[in-house]
């Protein structure tokens, strides 16, 4: 039922390891357990994971903050790379032994299932942990600033938390582009942003953030900002947007909820805000999806997107890397190893 047929090491009714979700106390909840490899139901495959990303989104759900997130308790994590060992109804056998890039629940385990429609093959020559973000960061990154930002040469774009997994895919891509990238970053991460290109850093806690943007647009503010930080730096991205063409492309809210009226953006503010969740992205505008993926092909090709160097940790060491990011002390993408 399930087309395990050809599979690779793996048995029904085996015990694993597994980061589990016991309580809503951030990394405090986390507890490593023994737990089932997960059946594999109509279109979708099992995964023995190589690595597994840790991102921001798994700080939100450790909290109970994150819009639709699981109940405790849960296996945490949502993304991975690894190779398919088995396929459910309506996949095509021919996935099994192909290493790929994905989402899924529970992926901080040995194995995690995900949608076959979802997942997308490893580029040849690269390791698993090269592969890790390819997904969540580049393909987030472009959607927003190619797909729906339409980033051109001369434009500003404004790169919040660009010394993470997504803003640093961000300040490449916007630079590649043609465009004037000002990142955003805690001090000590400043010279890793300007590494990959950026042409201003600023910290985003400085009393004085919005009137340097402005002094560095020369007052017209800026043509695209990829908002991930929430809260009070939402209201800020919005003031800071150039009138009536500026985007704010709106793919997080690490800082909590913020509001702008409709009376704002008709008359203080009058811009363009665009929310993108990736994985809706994917569901909703399937065409838009493989547009960026044919995309982002391209950008490995001519080595804009070089294979990545996350920080690997081991799967024990899960609730120290995700009380570090929720710190704010990490830089780059970041991965458990099961």
């Amino acid at each position: 039922m399930y087309g395990w047929g050809r599979t690779v090491g793996v048995g029904k009714g085996w015990v694993v390891r597994g980061l589990e979700q016991v309580e809503l106390t951030g990394a405090a909840g986390l507890r490593v357990v023994e737990v089932g490899v997960p059946s594999v139901g109509v279109g979708e495959v099992l995964v023995r994971v190589g690595v597994a990303g840790v991102n921001f989104a798994d700080v939100m759900q450790a909290r109970g903050t994150y819009e639709g997130g699981p109940r405790v308790p849960y296996l945490a994590g949502f993304e991975a790379v690894g190779e398919v060992v088995a396929v459910g109804d309506g996949v095509d056998a021919g996935w099994v032994g192909e290493r790929v890039v994905g989402t899924g629940a529970g992926a901080f385990a040995e194995f995690v299932v995900m949608r076959a429609d979802e997942v997308v093959r490893v580029p040849d020559g690269w390791r698993d942990e090269e592969a890790l973000g390819l997904v969540l960061n580049w393909a987030t990154a472009l959607v927003s600033l190619w797909g729906l930002g339409r980033v051109k040469a001369r434009d500003f774009v404004l790169v919040h938390a660009a010394a993470g997994g997504v803003g640093q895919a961000a300040v490449r891509i916007a630079k590649y582009y043609g465009a004037t990238v000002i990142g955003t970053a805690s001090v000590g991460k400043h010279e890793v942003v300007r590494r990959l290109g950026a042409d201003h850093v600023i910290h985003y806690r400085d009393a004085d953030f919005t009137q340097q943007v402005l002094r560095l647009t020369g007052g017209r503010g800026v043509d695209v900002v990829l908002e991930s930080v929430g809260g009070e730096m939402f209201r800020r991205s919005v003031e800071l947007a150039r009138r009536v063409t500026g985007k704010v492309i709106v793919i997080g809210a690490a800082g909590g909820e913020a509001v702008v009226s409709n009376l704002e953006l008709n008359f203080k503010h009058p811009v363009q805000v665009i929310g993108q969740h990736l994985p809706t992205t994917m569901r909703e505008a399937p065409a838009l999806f493989a547009e960026t993926m044919g995309e982002l092909r391209r950008l490995i090709e001519v080595g804009v997107y070089p294979p990545g160097t996350p920080t690997v940790y081991d799967l024990a060491d899960g609730p120290k890397v995700l009380a570090e990011l929720e710190a704010g002390v990490t830089v780059g993408k970041l991965a458990l190893r099961p």
